[in-house]
């Protein structure tokens, strides 16, 4: 076409809504309109740059040995309720029914469909391993639309999925993959990291998120500044004090604390440093109980480490004001470990410090002097914090720094958890009926 005839749709002004400078400019450029909240068309330079990311993209799986299909954006509610996902997914899976009554959802991920597919179409372990991967349309009903097409409602994903009969065939595909990941942010040219990450609501055993390197990002990410180690904050893990607990010196005294709540107030009020202080935060259990969660005063929960635990309810729930008053008979800001008749988890660092401050479990008191087995026990330690600036990596390669990322491609290791539920199965060696073990590998191409 001639370039006279081209429609170069840019505009000089940028638009009020648009925050980040990606999206300011897809806007000024001419690659895309919005529609709506979270909607975006793409004009015709917009799908010239789409068309030849999936090229990238196509190339690249290909090359990993998978194959490309296509499934429907609309998907029955049944297959839904076979995973368990039906109910587990909250308000963005977007739910309509057709002119019968009949439930279907608009596709946020289509595990359901794929594990359908696999279940029907693999019978015998000499079809094995074997991957399968689409570039669809998905949809997720965003609370908050942002940032242009980084957090629309509406967008374009390309999503794999392997089938094995084992975890070291899948290991020797999840690693293919990563290997391809790399290799298409590489060829595009991108500043990004590999992290360790969370499955979250795919599930499974082991994933890895790929960043892009922002300021613009939403996600926060911690690497070492002289090795490979990289995980988002979810899965940082927060190492062991390698020095030993000071000695005691001081002897456990109550002090009044009126009107002094927040651990920054009471380090304060005291005169300390809020890494002397310890914070106890109160959750529920999975039997409708409450179990204290005890952090040293300048760390932060981390809730995906801490409702991983045993005994607390997933996902983490904290308790009301009115629990904690029956149940400890003080008020939020007044809580300690001492004394407590509740299930504990101790963080790591809050079981290294001696002569620390801690409420008393009565309203306007702390304890100050307080010494773990002296004046209380010490309960199971665990990571239950999100890592510093200034941690070791968990292999040792260095201190962590951090930098905000662009999540764009995640990789899970699934397992049996929708083949069990959905009774994938073929037949093994021995003729025996097996579970499918599966990875989901995905990429947000738009």
């Amino acid at each position: 076409m001639r370039t006279s005839q081209f429609p170069l749709n840019t505009v000089k002004e940028t638009p009020s809504d648009a925050e980040i400078a990606s999206h300011q400019l897809m806007i000024r450029a001419g690659l895309v309109r919005k529609l709506a909240a979270g909607l975006y068309t793409w004009l015709p330079l917009g799908v010239r740059v789409l068309q030849k990311v999936q090229a990238i993209v196509r190339e690249e799986m290909n090359d990993a040995g998978a194959l490309e299909v296509l499934m429907p954006v609309v998907q029955p509610a049944e297959l839904w309720q076979e995973s368990g996902r039906w109910e587990q997914y909250g308000p963005e899976l977007a739910r309509l029914k057709d002119r019968h009554g009949r439930e279907f959802c608009l596709g946020p991920t289509h595990e359901e469909i794929i594990t359908e597919l696999a279940r029907n179409e693999i019978k015998s372990y000499k079809q094995l391993p074997l991957t399968y991967y689409q570039i669809q349309t998905k949809f997720r009903d965003e609370i908050r639309p942002r940032f242009g097409i980084m957090r629309s409602r509406e967008f374009i994903m390309k999503d794999a999925y392997s089938f094995h009969l084992g975890d070291e065939s899948l290991q020797a595909t999840y690693d293919r993959m990563f290997q391809a990941y790399t290799n298409i942010f590489t060829r595009v040219g991108l500043n990004f990291r590999a992290v360790i990450a969370d499955s979250g609501n795919i599930g499974g055993s082991k994933s890895h998120e790929f960043h892009v390197l922002a300021d613009s990002g939403e996600d926060l990410i911690a690497f070492s500044e002289n090795g490979d180690y990289a995980a988002n904050m979810e899965q940082a893990v927060a190492l062991k004090p390698q020095q030993a607990r000071p000695e005691a010196v001081q002897a456990m005294q109550t002090v009044e604390t009126p009107d002094q709540h927040s651990i920054e107030e009471v380090s304060q009020f005291l005169d300390i440093n809020a890494a002397q202080c310890l914070k106890t935060l109160i959750v529920k259990s999975d039997d409708d109980g409450l179990v204290a969660l005890v952090l040293r005063g300048d760390h932060e929960l981390n809730a995906i480490k801490a409702e991983k635990l045993d005994g607390i309810m997933s996902p983490l729930t904290f308790a009301d004001n009115q629990d904690i008053e029956s149940s400890i008979g003080c008020s939020v800001g007044s809580i300690g470990p001492v004394g407590l008749s509740i299930p504990v988890y101790v963080d790591h660092s809050a079981a290294n410090i001696s002569d620390f401050v801690c409420g008393a479990n009565i309203d306007s008191q702390h304890l100050t002097g307080v010494n773990w087995q002296r004046d209380l026990p010490l309960p199971a330690t665990v990571d239950i914090r999100n890592v510093c600036v200034g941690d070791m990596a968990e292999d040792g390669s260095g201190k962590l720094v951090f930098a905000r990322g662009i999540e764009v491609g995640h990789i899970f290791q699934l397992g049996t958890k929708y083949s069990a539920n959905m009774k994938a199965t073929c037949l093994n060696e021995q003729g025996k009926a097996t579970t499918l073990t599966m990875g989901c590998y995905g990429i947000g191409v738009s």
